[in-house]
Parts: structure tokens; C-alpha cells; sequence
């Protein structure tokens, strides 16, 4: 854990005292001792402010989650910034490349609280139902459309069924249907992003391979899924 006292001690970010160049905030971070110290303790600062105004449309400050959350990005971003130095191109100002890897890891640890006490298998469990719930309460223009709908919903999964393992299925349900993060899909599935990615993209060439056998088009297909 980076440990760093509230508030810059050289006083770059304050008003009396010029702010760091990005040339200044590199060599600063790259020399371990007081200065190093100091440009911690002020990106630790400036990355708490900027997460206030950031997160407020989606975690309020007064959130009992709110200090927890934004004392963990802060660490995770000093420590990544730390790790990525090198990386720093210099094409925008050094403190905006730092912000938006904090926002990036607040959105994350958002998506992944959402999720956390959610399981995938009873998550998978509900489809059935929701197919049959969503078929009977959602309007449709007419009673025909209403049948070659349903007929469509039943077809796509019985094609799912039939042309995808299970893991396929289940991965595709929990990301394309549930909308559940594909990092916390992975971590669920005892895989990696990577290899999920792999997994879902030979699932969607065996069902587009299926879709041609049965003279129906994508645009078909997904025109059902968009209102569901």
C-alpha cells in the first residue's frame, strides 16, 4: 500500500505555487524520496477531487460506499501510474492521464459491486422465465407479430441450445442478454477475459453458421433481441 499524508507538501496544486509540468510530475515519481513523496500525496489529492465531480452520476458522496470505494481507486491508480510511467506519451496534461485511469478503475469496481452478490447460475436460471414473462407482457402491434415473435424467441433458443456447449450458452447469456461485466463473467467462470472472448466469439460464428441454414438473417434475429 502507497501511504501518503493528505495534501501536497511542495505545494505544486496550491495556489501561491506554480503546478508541475509534466516533465516535473515524471522526474518527481521516478526518484524515490521526499519529491516522490510530495507528487503522491498531491495526485493523491487531485484524483480524490476529480473522482467527486466524476463519480456523482453514479455514486452519490454521501453513499456509505463512497470513502471505501474511492480509497480503494486511489491506491489502485497511484500504484498503476507508478507501474506505467513509461507509458506516458505526454499527449495530454500528466494529471488527465492519471484521472482517467482513476475513473476507469472506479467504473470497474462499480460495475463489479452491481454483480457481487449476484451468482451466474441463478442469473441462468431466470431466462426461461423472463422469455415467457416478456413474450406475454410486451406490447406488440398485432396479434400476428405477437406469434412470429414468440416463434423467432423459441427458435434462437432451441438453436442455442443445440449448437453451443454450455459454457458458450452460459456466457453468452450472462454478457449479451444480462449485461453482466465480461471481467466478472470470466472470474465467475474460472477463466480469463481473453479466453472468454475466444469462447463467445466461436459461439456467435456457430450460430450465424446456424442462421444461414435456416434462411434467417442477423438483422432478424436481433431486431427480437432489442426489445427484450
Amino acid at each position: 500500500m502507497i501511504m501518503t499524508a493528505p495534501g501536497g507538501r511542495r505545494g505544486y496544486n496550491t495556489h501561491n505555487m506554480p503546478e508541475r509540468t509534466n516533465k516535473i510530475w515524471l522526474a518527481d515519481l521516478r526518484n524515490p524520496g521526499p519529491a516522490q513523496e510530495a507528487a503522491l500525496a498531491d495526485l493523491r489529492g487531485i484524483i480524490q477531487t476529480g473522482l467527486k465531480y466524476t463519480l456523482q452520476t453514479w455514486l452519490s458522496p454521501n453513499d456509505p460506499r463512497y470513502p471505501s470505494l474511492v480509497e480503494e481507486v486511489t491506491q489502485d491508480t497511484l500504484l498503476r501510474v507508478l507501474d506505467r510511467l513509461d507509458s506516458f506519451e505526454g499527449r495530454s496534461k500528466f494529471t488527465t492521464w492519471v484521472h482517467s485511469i482513476a475513473v476507469r478503475l472506479a467504473l470497474t469496481e462499480l460495475r463489479r459491486s452491481k454483480w457481487r452478490d449476484v451468482s451466474l447460475e441463478s442469473l441462468l436460471e431466470k431466462d426461461s422465465d423472463n422469455f415467457r414473462e416478456r413474450e406475454v407482457t410486451e406490447p406488440q402491434p398485432n396479434p400476428e407479430a405477437q406469434v412470429e415473435r414468440n416463434l423467432l424467441i423459441e427458435q434462437v433458443k432451441q438453436m442455442m441450445l443445440e449448437e453451443l456447449t454450455e459454457k458458450q450458452r452460459n456466457a453468452m447469456l450472462a454478457v449479451v442478454i444480462h449485461g453482466m461485466p465480461i471481467e466478472e463473467v470470466a472470474r465467475r467462470m474460472d477463466t480469463n477475459r481473453n479466453a472468454l472472448y475466444k469462447l463467445m466469439h466461436d459461439g456467435r460464428l456457430k450460430l450465424k453458421q446456424r442462421l444461414a441454414r435456416e434462411g434467417l438473417s442477423v438483422e432478424e434475429v436481433l431486431g427480437v433481441f432489442e426489445v427484450m
